[in-house]
C-alpha cells in the first residue's frame, strides 16, 4: 500500500486515517465483487495462473482478485470518505459502489462519452466556445491548460478541493448520474482565475496560477458557468 504513504499520508486533510485506508483498500483489491464493473467497460482485468496451476486457459484468474492494478494516487478515491465515516465497513462499501458507478470510466481507455478522453475533450470544447478570448491567448502563448486541469479530472477534485467542498461537487455527480460535472467545473475555476491567466506568457507561470484552488467554492462557481451557458443559448 506503497500509494497511501505517496498521497495521503502526505496530505494535511487526509493524514489521520492512514490506518483505516489501509484496511479499506486491503479489502478492495481482493473483493472479486469489483470484477462486475467490467461488464459495463471496455477494459478487461488482468489474467494470471494462480499459484500452483498449470499454465492454461483455463486456469487463468483475475490477479489482483479485483481486477484493478493499483496506480498512484487510486487512494484518493476512498481518503474523502473516511471524514464521513468512523466505521471502515460502510465506509468500504460506499467507496466500492462509487469506484464500480463512476471512478473506473477515469483512468481506462473507452470511448464512452464520461471516459477521461471524453471529458477531456468536453473541457477543451468548452474552453474553446465559453472562453474564446482566452483560449486564443493560449495558443498564441503555446499554453496548455488541459494538462493542468486533466489531472483534477482524473482524481475527480480529490485532493486538490477540501473536503467539504469536494463532497458538494461528488452530490452533483451522484444527482446528475453524471461526470460530465468534473469538466463543467475545471471550465469555471479557469474562468474564475481568467484575469491571471490572460497575464501569463508562458506554461509555468499558467500552472502556478491554477496550482492551488483549495479555496474555490464548488457550488457558486457552478452555477455561474450553468447560468453563463443558458444565457449563451438564449442569444439569438
Amino acid at each position: 500500500m506503497k500509494d497511501i504513504q505517496l498521497t495521503a499520508s502526505n496530505d494535511d486533510q487526509y493524514f489521520v486515517f492512514e490506518d483505516i485506508l489501509f484496511q479499506v483498500l486491503l479489502c478492495f483489491f481482493r473483493d472479486t465483487e469489483v470484477l462486475s464493473h467490467f461488464e459495463h467497460s471496455s477494459a478487461s482485468p488482468p489474467l494470471a495462473v494462480a499459484r500452483g496451476n498449470t499454465p492454461s486457459p483455463d486456469a487463468l484468474v483475475a490477479y489482483p482478485p479485483c481486477g484493478v492494478i493499483p496506480f498512484h494516487g487510486f487512494t484518493m478515491y476512498a481518503a474523502p470518505l473516511s471524514c464521513l465515516y468512523e466505521d471502515p465497513v460502510p465506509l468500504y462499501f460506499t467507496f466500492r459502489e462509487m469506484y464500480c458507478r463512476y471512478w473506473y470510466r477515469l483512468h481506462i481507455v473507452t470511448s464512452h462519452s464520461q471516459g477521461a478522453a471524453a471529458l477531456a475533450l468536453q473541457f477543451e470544447l468548452l474552453l474553446q466556445s465559453c472562453e474564446t478570448r482566452l483560449w486564443q491567448h493560449c495558443c498564441a502563448m503555446s499554453i496548455q491548460l488541459l494538462p493542468i486541469v486533466f489531472k483534477w479530472i482524473v482524481r475527480a477534485f480529490s485532493g486538490y478541493l477540501v473536503p467539504d467542498q469536494l463532497f458538494h461537487l461528488w452530490d452533483v455527480v451522484l444527482a446528475w448520474e453524471s461526470l460530465e460535472v468534473l469538466p463543467v467545473l475545471a471550465l469555471a475555476i479557469v474562468s474564475f482565475r481568467r484575469e491571471n491567466l490572460m497575464d501569463v506568457t508562458s506554461q509555468q507561470a499558467a500552472e502556478a496560477v491554477l496550482a492551488d484552488i483549495t479555496a474555490i467554492s464548488v457550488i457558486p462557481l457552478l452555477k455561474l458557468a450553468l447560468a453563463a451557458d443558458r444565457g449563451r443559448e438564449r442569444e439569438p
